[in-house]
């Protein structure tokens, strides 16, 4: 309407300028009607008046008598394309996912007059519980599934409906954002690990677990590697073993529902897993070393055959030169699938809007390719994935088609410590695998129980070699249990000189924790003892700040 009205206004007042100049006959503008004394011949009979043709001639062309009837008809049509739009939607993402989204803004803006704002939001998972509820939440944000869970449990995401698009997504992408039956979001990338090989020193893809001890077996024994595999952690990065013996961490129930009270570390596939390792490390076809940087160094190094790891790796094994190739794991073992979404902030007030962004601009091809080159992760909409030029994504996305969901469930966070703890005693040989996994399982059911709560804990890197907890990273040591007083939390540990890390974990688990400067799941704390001595943890229950006095 706004736009209609500056045009008629223009309009009549141009006609009105043209009416002057109809009428006036006045002599102080005697330059606007210069070209109509140029168009009469006969005003002079006179040969020699060469001069005044040639003058005036040139000066109507280049003098502005027609650009001001035509500047102000263009300026109406260019106008509304510069103005702010009315409605505005928010986009929280990352610096590589911004891009992308920010070339979309015209074309939203030109097909339905909505203007389009990204915000870099470094701590999305963090800030956005916080600031919903306050109504200054985004309208769309990006984040993992696993976190995705507890919005929803929360009522802070809105159901999106992807109509028939949705047959163009895997089904592992599709369930990671599903909750009750129930899509909550748009998932656009897929993360999971697969199996790497040397192909100079193994040239074709193991089919079994048997298949990788007897190739590994034979280039230890010739002296072209120091051990057949090697193992980048005890939880997550071995869990393919795991579930190739029949390992899960909980049980499903009829819609595929992850069921808590089903704690699945010492059930039998679990034992028997554990059992292998326990026997490959005894024999030395196995390194007792499960640090991840360690892992993938012999692996880059040509020390190890095999590696067990994820895209995140793939620059490093990339620039290292080693001759590689990816397939999946054998004897059917099945690694942790991630899914990366967009999701819609329920108590956003454009909620159709921003549902109608992605659906109509996200998830197409053009976008969903861009976004898998970008992010280095599997594309979630199947033909992308399959058509993707990188033959590594394309070979991830076949290892992690069956892979299952990390279970997006609050319990979840009751299980690593001790899951980890297990396997660590059974690979280290303190505990055969029954009674490890079996120690193991009932922590996290007495965890998952509330038998921890109100627990403040300082796990780390230390605890082991203060003597208080038999490993590190343990949330639910009651030995490294901070003390309550005068509203603070405090203890003092005895150390060995060295340096170590830590955070703080509350009630025996790691689902809520606090890292530098007091941010939920943050940074990990460094501190380093000189000489043997005594560190001091005390702890602010207020700004979830941890001092760390060293003597």
């Amino acid at each position: 309407m706004k736009n209609k009205k500056l045009y008629l206004l223009l309009v009549m007042m141009l006609m009105g300028a043209l009416l002057l100049v109809a009428c006036g006959g006045d002599t102080t503008e005697p330059t606007a009607e210069e070209p109509a004394a140029v168009e009469e011949p006969v005003v002079a009979e006179e040969p020699a008046a060469a001069e005044p043709t040639e003058a005036p001639v040139e000066e109507p062309t280049e003098a502005p008598v027609a650009e001001p009837t035509e500047a102000p008809v263009e300026e109406p049509t260019e106008a509304p394309v510069v103005e702010e739009p009315e409605i505005s939607i928010t986009i929280w993402a990352d610096d590589t996912r911004t891009p992308i989204l920010q070339a979309l803004a015209e074309e939203f803006q030109a097909t339905y007059g909505v203007g389009l704002v990204i915000e870099q939001i470094a701590d999305i998972n963090d800030q956005f519980p916080i600031a919903a509820p306050a109504g200054e939440g985004p309208d769309i944000l990006i984040g993992p599934h696993d976190r995705a869970g507890g919005w929803v449990a929360s009522g802070l995401l809105a159901p999106v409906d992807l109509g028939d698009k949705a047959s163009q997504f895997s089904q592992v992408a599709l369930d990671g954002l599903t909750f009750d039956g129930q899509l909550y979001g748009l998932p656009y990338a897929v993360e999971n690990m697969a199996l790497f090989r040397n192909t100079d020193l193994v040239p074709d893809a193991p089919e079994t677990w048997d298949d990788v001890i007897a190739v590994g077996s034979a280039l230890q024994a010739s002296g072209d590697a120091t051990f057949g595999l090697a193992l980048s952690g005890t939880t997550y990065d071995a869990f393919p073993i795991m579930t190739s013996f029949g390992g899960y961490v909980f049980g499903q129930d009829d819609v595929g529902n992850y069921d808590p009270s089903d704690v699945g570390i010492d059930g039998e596939g679990m034992v028997a897993a554990g059992t292998w390792i326990a026997d490959n490390v005894a024999s030395g076809f196995l390194s007792d070393n499960t640090d991840w940087d360690t892992a993938h160094v012999l692996f880059e190094t040509g020390e190890t055959p095999f590696l067990m790891g994820g895209p995140w790796a793939l620059d490093r094994i990339r620039e290292s030169g080693v001759p590689y190739a990816i397939s999946n794991f054998p004897s059917g073992g099945q690694p942790f699938a991630g899914v990366q979404g967009f999701y819609v902030n329920a108590l956003s007030e454009n909620v159709l809007l921003a549902q109608t962004f992605l659906v109509e601009f996200v998830a197409t091809e053009e976008v969903m390719m861009e976004l898998q080159t970008a992010g280095n992760r599997a594309s979630a909409m199947t033909a992308v994935a399959a058509a993707s030029e990188d033959p590594d994504l394309a070979a991830f996305a076949e290892a992690g088609a069956e892979a299952e969901l990390m279970p997006a469930i609050p319990e979840m966070g009751s299980v690593w410590g001790s899951w980890s703890d297990a396997f660590s005693l059974i690979i280290n040989g303190e505990q055969t695998p029954d009674e490890a996994l079996a120690n193991g399982a009932q922590q996290i059911r007495d965890l998952i129980g509330g038998a921890a709560a109100g627990m403040v804990n300082v796990p780390g890197s230390w605890q082991a070699a203060s003597g208080a907890c038999e490993g590190d990273w343990d949330p639910a040591c009651e030995g490294s249990a901070l003390t309550e007083a005068d509203g603070m939390y405090t203890a003092s540990f005895s150390l060995p000189a060295g340096d170590y890390e830590a955070k703080v974990a509350h009630d025996g688990a790691w689902t809520e924790n606090y890292g530098v400067d007091g941010k939920a799941d943050g940074d990990n704390y460094a501190f380093s003892m000189a000489a043997d001595g005594t560190v001091t943890f005390t702890y602010d229950p207020e700004t979830h700040i941890l001092e760390i006095a060293t003597e």
